[in-house]
């Protein structure tokens, strides 16, 4: 017998008590480095000529019982969350880019139930006259009701 099972009690059914095998896991989605060709920006050539931005963002889900079921079903669809970045990005323009990440974080809030998100735009060739390898805005926003 592992030292290990020496801790655990069952109780009279002879099943483990919830509190004895542990917490449910808490399960963060990240997703980073998601290329997006955007019209976004200050000035009227980003917005007409437009730019490749990368995002980056995460968020914890309250309940993900793919820990147990292994079912897609059961948890958040990677592609699903790169394709809603995709939507807000390209469905209308922004000035700055503040506000485009304030935007994607309210649809995976809204979409997903979330409570948190982290939401990173960069733009790897920002238009200034300064040699910069990216400039980039991260925004984190908490639901509040």
């Amino acid at each position: 017998m592992d030292s290990r099972d020496d801790d655990l009690d069952p109780d009279e059914s002879g099943e483990l008590e919830d509190d004895e095998l542990g917490s449910e896991p808490l399960v963060t989605v990240e997703i980073t480095g998601l290329s997006i060709y955007t019209h976004h920006g200050v000035g009227e050539a980003e917005r007409e000529v437009g730019q490749r931005l990368v995002f980056d963002l995460s968020f914890e889900l309250d309940r993900c019982d793919a820990t147990v079921t292994d079912r897609l079903e059961d948890t958040v669809d990677y592609g699903d969350v790169c394709q809603q970045v995709a939507l807000v990005a390209q469905e209308r323009s922004f000035g700055t880019l503040e506000r485009l990440c304030a935007h994607v974080a309210d649809r995976m809030m809204d979409r997903y139930g979330v409570d948190q998100v982290s939401v990173r735009a960069a733009k790897p060739e920002p238009p200034i006259p300064l040699p910069v390898d990216e400039v980039a805005v991260e925004v984190l926003k908490e639901r509040t009701d």
